[in-house]
């Protein structure tokens, strides 16, 4: 249902709920705001992501909101280059762009840039990686999910399901999400657990192999998780290639990873629903911008985690083909 407002503008629905979670409402906005849909507003979306299965469904949930809204998003990754990200921050900052939400994979790379967003008065949201450190590094609030209680969850799935000794695989460098999540996955796991980082998803010949030569170095390696899911799929192949029939999951959606479910190749993954990430930060930002509205009460808005299972797995299926989850 799309409902216009006094602005001028269509909200879809994830828009008016935000201002609702914001303290507002459709009436006080009738009678305070006089923004218009297609005034100059511009929001730069700028993320440490690739084009791949999951930061592509975060462009589009920012571009989707974007033209919601009747403003100009722009939207880049730095396709995992945390210098090249600090560089577009700064660049936004020099164009005078009115919002910026940014992935803190590396925050360490990043607190310069985001030092200059801060100092200019523009208002600052952090998405997807970040949920502990927003508020230190001035962002007015974070969307994301929590990637200890995501990580803790995963490692409790993986011992009910028989597992004693996990392989967990991180597939880049300096991220500190995909720290958590393994680290926070030996807390709940209860038995031993080996962290190994890959060469990442861009060569996956390279990856599975690289899974596969952990997972034969050791034998009693008898569950897997994996912390994306790329190498997720990549850690479930590299196992059936062993003949180890071993409880395998994943981080994120895609294509690829629930049919791997659907077909009992792979056991779980987790969703932290990239699309919400994406077209609520741009959303927060408009309403921070035009209203003055702030989200989430000094902590964080969670879009996950939720468990995609043998038992819900159809049902989600069609929307991730469709780009939207």
């Amino acid at each position: 249902m799309k409902i216009r407002n006094t602005w001028g503008v269509v909200l879809g629905a994830a828009a008016l709920l935000a201002l609702a979670a914001c303290g507002g409402s459709s009436d006080s906005a009738e009678d305070s705001a006089e923004v218009k849909a297609g005034e100059d507003i511009t929001i730069a979306v700028i993320t440490h992501g690739d084009d791949g299965v999951f930061w592509s469904v975060a462009q589009k949930g920012a571009e989707a909101a974007g033209a919601a809204l009747g403003i100009t998003m722009n939207y880049q990754g730095a396709n995992n280059n945390a210098q090249d990200q600090a560089q577009m921050i700064e660049q936004a900052v020099t164009d005078g762009v009115d919002g910026i939400a940014v992935s803190l994979a590396d925050p360490k790379a990043l607190e310069g840039a985001l030092k200059k967003v801060v100092a200019a008065g523009i208002p600052l949201i952090t998405l997807n990686s970040g949920s502990d450190l927003f508020k230190g590094l001035g962002a007015i609030t974070h969307v994301g999910q929590d990637e200890t209680i995501a990580g803790r969850g995963a490692g409790e799935r993986l011992k009910a399901a028989g597992g004693t000794v996990l392989l967990c695989a991180k597939q880049e460098q300096s991220n500190v999400a995909l720290e958590t999540r393994c680290n926070a996955a030996a807390e709940t796991f209860g038995g031993k657990v080996i962290q190994i980082t890959t060469s990442g998803d861009a060569d996956r010949v390279a990856q599975q192999g690289e899974i596969k030569a952990a997972l034969d170095a050791d034998p009693s390696i008898n569950a897997f998780l994996g912390t994306g899911p790329v190498i997720a799929v990549d850690g479930a192949n590299a196992a059936a290639e062993l003949g180890r029939a071993i409880p395998v999951g994943g981080f994120d959606l895609s294509t690829e990873i629930l049919d791997y479910i659907n077909q009992d190749k792979l056991t779980f993954t987790i969703d932290q629903q990239q699309f919400l990430q994406g077209y609520l930060s741009v959303v927060f930002l408009y309403l921070n911008v035009t209203n003055k509205n702030t989200v989430g009460g000094g902590l964080p808005v969670m879009t996950g985690p939720g468990f995609v299972d043998k038992s819900n797995v159809v049902a989600v299926q069609e929307l991730v083909g469709k780009g939207t989850r």
